[in-house]
């Protein structure tokens, strides 16, 4: 480890993500470990935790998909000391991909399709084929998503819930908020090769779901001022940061020898690769930008102190003595609340249909009349096939 890393004490950071208690925060397990983490918002099983028919898997898919995109992101956490690293999000669209593909190669009512897509050394591969792989894949979660979509609109249709795309772009409104700025978002989706238009046809059921049971929710409005005020950093603020050079020596004799030459003229970067033993020597000592509690104390108290383009005189810490130069400053940075009260509360409200919408769901299945043509059907007495409320296995007697 570099004199540099052992500069920052304990690797200590900035809580910009911290998870808060109740309705203010994303439920625990959302913002988990970096390279694995999710903020999904909501759980796989939330939709469907009653079901346990051989078609959970199905099922639990279709309510991933019913989250927006079930793609939310860890907090946005900016660190100096860290480029590059990992944004933990998943994107589950290709249900929906794999529901068009289906439709296309093969029409609803039957019939298996021997028309080649493909052929390997003269053998081909049919749309039949290409179709019960992708059924066996995908299929029944993609279908039984549209199942639920479809099942969502009447309903809407019924009760005179107007819904536009304003409600999908505040859907995505509220997602953002996760990301702390609109730059942070856009290089997310730039990292993972994923476009806002992608991002908005999945978030749509999500949004129709929060919608159709806005009017059975209570956000208050202390409920979003309480839930800005305890999570301000994650909203895009962030406390005072300096970005400071340093040369690091072993003795106060040879300290004092090289800001005598720094205050004759020499090159504060140069002398610093020369003459440095830290390991940003090789950057001329830049440490970028760092916030309170990531230095040790005596060396972020001076460089603080300083001026930018200032150069301190000699600091003594536990790793040596320091020259210091600070090369640039940002201010604490305060998030606006009325710019951000409207994505605040279609998030809360959101949160709270979805502890609604698994027994919501369940009733328009058990009013609608389902079927389902990839579920294998068992005859009934009648010999009639029965509506069931699909995926779910039907009923045997």
């Amino acid at each position: 480890m570099s004199s540099q890393d052992e500069t920052r004490p304990n690797g200590k950071k900035t809580d910009i993500g911290a998870e808060k208690e109740e309705r203010y925060s994303y439920e625990e397990g959302e913002a988990t470990e970096q390279a694995e983490a999710l903020a999904e918002d909501r759980s796989d099983e939330e939709l469907y935790e009653a079901d346990t028919d051989e078609n959970d898997d199905a099922r639990k898919e279709t309510a991933a998909a019913a989250a927006p995109a079930a793609m939310l992101a860890q907090a946005h956490e900016p660190q100096p000391a860290k480029k590059g690293g990992a944004l933990g999000w998943i994107v589950l669209s290709s249900v929906l991909v794999i529901a068009l593909i289906v439709v296309l190669i093969k029409p609803p009512f039957g019939g298996g399709n021997s028309e080649a897509v493909a052929t390997v050394n003269g053998t081909n591969i049919t749309k039949e084929q290409l179709y019960d792989l992708l059924v066996g894949a995908s299929g029944k979660a993609a279908l039984d998503n549209l199942i639920v979509e479809n099942l969502v609109q009447q309903e809407m249709t019924a009760s005179n819930i107007a819904f536009s795309d304003q409600d999908v772009t505040d859907e995505l409104e509220a997602l953002k908020l996760q990301f702390g700025t609109e730059e942070a978002f856009q290089a997310a989706l730039t990292q993972n090769g994923y476009t806002v238009e992608a991002l908005r046809q999945d978030m749509k059921l999500s949004a129709m779901i929060r919608k159709a049971l806005e009017s059975k929710t209570d956000v208050t409005d202390e409920e979003v001022k309480t839930y800005f005020d305890e999570n301000k950093a994650m909203l895009g603020g962030g406390d005072e940061q300096v970005r400071a050079s340093h040369i690091l020596v072993e003795t106060k004799e040879e300290a004092d020898a090289i800001l005598a030459d720094l205050k004759g003229g020499a090159d504060f970067a140069e002398t610093a690769k020369a003459k440095s033993k830290d390991g940003s020597a090789a950057n001329g000592g830049d440490l970028d930008f760092f916030g309170t509690g990531q230095m040790v104390p005596e060396f972020e108290k001076a460089a603080f102190a300083l001026e930018v383009g200032e150069i301190s005189e000699v600091v003594k810490s536990e790793f040596g003595y320091h020259i210091i130069k600070k090369t640039d400053y940002k201010a604490a940075v305060e998030p606006n609340f009325d710019e951000k009260k409207a994505a605040i509360r279609t998030m809360l409200i959101g949160q709270e249909a979805r502890t609604q919408s698994d027994a919501w769901i369940t009733e328009l299945r058990g009013k609608a009349k389902i079927t389902n043509t990839l579920e294998e059907e068992a005859p009934t007495a009648s010999g009639a096939p029965e509506a069931t409320d699909a995926p779910a296995a039907p009923a045997k007697e």
